[in-house]
């Protein structure tokens, strides 16, 4: 998923907590909300980017597996940030799981039909 590709698809779901995304959408935005947050600091221009940053955060763990309240973790001064990050940074589930199917590198469902594998009968 490119740059501008992940930025869209953020704002797009902007209060979509649910479903996954790939390392590299929550990366880029990131990224981005960190460097335009950053130069905005003074105008609030950053808290335009709290409620995207939270649900990206929630869907990237959903495709490892967790839960998306495993971002208050990041309470814990040092640890909680380590912990968290390491969350963030590993790799997706294979396959469906119960937040969703699974995506490809452009951040789109890879199964097509949207039928879990489980589900073969």
């Amino acid at each position: 998923m490119s740059f501008l590709k992940s930025i869209e698809v953020c704002f797009v779901n902007y209060f979509t907590f649910s479903g996954r995304a790939s390392k590299r959408e929550y990366w880029w935005f990131a990224l981005f909300s960190f460097v335009l947050g950053a130069i905005g600091s003074e105008t609030g221009l950053g808290l335009v980017f709290i409620i995207p940053s939270l649900a990206v955060g929630s869907r990237r763990l959903h495709d490892t597996g967790k839960s998306g309240w495993w971002q208050l973790i990041w309470l814990i001064p040092v640890i909680g940030w380590i912990i968290l990050i390491i969350l963030l940074i590993a790799d997706s589930e294979d396959g469906s799981n119960k937040y969703g199917p699974p995506l490809n590198e452009d951040g789109e469902v890879a199964d097509e039909n949207g039928t879990s594998e489980d589900n073969n009968e």
